[in-house]
């Protein structure tokens, strides 16, 4: 049906209206860019581990409170601030806003040891910000610069979380239990990536990161010594068959279409170099797409790990499985509306494209209860360095991205109120 007269004047009243909001936005970006880089600076330059985020947590209050923005602080550490929004209809006669958003940005550091030489390298030994969470929170500082000047175009209320210990998949729980999706209409995160090239973001539809689960297995064997290896049932042997067969799991059991993944990260046997150990045990993580696989693979891994180590003659558990987080997914609507918000700010050359990864994020806790989208950006700079994985010793990033994504977190969050 053709558009009357009134509705394209509407239309182009809007793409002004548009138009006009993202100006600012650029504006305010580009003002506060260099505070946006200053920030990542710091928090990289004093990382802190999962639950243990109390500097991390005090210099966040510190600056949200130097931008008159209010907080809470539901759990130990971590914050949830609020900006009100003062356009004419952001609330309801009840008090109530029209819309509620959450934007989360996680906050905690890994135990790796930094081997940059940047000249703000980690002054905390043995941690480093190596997966971007200092990014991430520079770039929510930076989105809240950016809208707390905004006001009058926040139909509605903007939460944002500064959530605790994404690193070892308990946070995104935790701020859940705390009630952080109360009254939440959708959700928003941001994810810096090292596999997306640097001034891209990537938002599409579907799953984009794995469910992640973690396990240990328990070999028994009979100690006996070295010289007589005939004597007992060598546990450190049987550990080592389990790993290689674990590994047919994925070439054997499950469909080429279906990604996965099953990592052994640790292994641990014997107490001296002339005994055959009598236990040992292993621990890992398993990485999934489809909901089907992610059932069936703690009964895939416990088969083989009793059998393989009954061949030995040695006797094997599976002791330990756990689901971390399940896999991200993208509801396509979000994902849709942030590609749009990609290209209001940054132009069609700022849509990055992605195929997914098998590495998890706790942010699916909050995208199992509120429709939303997790997006990448992109540092991938091999001119400048940036071009190792997540959790490498060597991370760099291209903080000429970190605006963008300040920027593509607040036109996000005004669009979402907006309709």
């Amino acid at each position: 049906m053709a558009k009357t007269i009134a509705q394209h004047i509407m239309d182009a009243h809007q793409a002004r209206e548009d138009a006009e909001v993202t100006r600012a936005i650029q504006d305010i970006a580009h003002e506060f860019e260099p505070y946006i880089i200053k920030q990542r600076r710091h928090f990289h330059r004093h990382p802190e581990p999962s639950l243990h985020e109390v500097r991390t947590t005090q210099d966040i209050a510190n600056q949200l409170d130097a931008m008159n923005i209010p907080y809470e602080q539901p759990l130990k550490t971590g914050l949830v601030a609020t900006l009100r929004g003062t356009a004419p209809d952001a609330y309801k006669a009840d008090g109530t806003p029209r819309r509620r958003i959450l934007l989360r940005a996680d906050i905690d550091a890994l135990p790796v040891t930094e081997q940059t030489n940047e000249p703000f390298a980690s002054e905390n030994e043995g941690y480093m910000h190596a997966c971007g969470h200092d990014c991430h929170i520079a770039m929510m500082l930076g989105a809240c610069q950016i809208l707390r000047h905004m006001t009058d175009d926040i139909r509605g209320e903007i939460r944002i979380v500064f959530q605790p210990s994404e690193e070892n998949g308990q946070g995104g729980k935790m701020m859940m239990d705390a009630g952080v999706t109360k009254g939440v209409d959708g959700v928003f995160a941001m994810h810096i990536w090292s596999e997306v090239e640097a001034g891209t973001i990537s938002c599409e539809p579907g799953p984009r990161m794995a469910n992640t689960d973690w396990f240990r297995i328990d070999v028994t064997g009979t100690s006996c010594h070295g010289a007589m290896p005939q004597k007992g049932a060598d546990a450190v042997m049987a550990v080592s068959a389990i790993v290689t067969a674990l590994q047919t799991i994925v070439s054997r059991d499950l469909s080429p279409y279906e990604p996965a993944v099953v990592t052994i990260g640790e292994i641990h046997g014997g107490t001296a170099r002339n005994v055959i150990a009598g236990s040992a045990y292993l621990a890992g993580t398993v990485r999934t797409y489809s909901d089907n696989t992610h059932e069936l693979m703690p009964g895939l891994i416990e088969r083989i790990v009793v059998h393989t180590a009954a061949a030995l003659g040695a006797e094997a558990k599976l002791t330990d499985y756990t689901v971390a987080n399940y896999k991200v997914e993208n509801q396509p609507e979000a994902a849709a509306r942030c590609r749009a918000s990609v290209v209001k700010v940054l132009g069609e050359e700022g849509v990055g494209r992605y195929q997914g990864t098998m590495s998890g994020e706790d942010f699916s806790w909050y995208l199992r209860e509120v429709p939303g989208v997790l997006a990448f950006v992109g540092t991938r700079n091999p001119a400048i360095g940036a071009t190792f994985a997540q959790h490498s010793c060597y991370y760099k990033v291209d903080e000429s991205v970190l605006a963008k994504g300040s920027m593509v977190a607040a036109r996000y969050a005004l669009d979402f109120l907006a309709e």
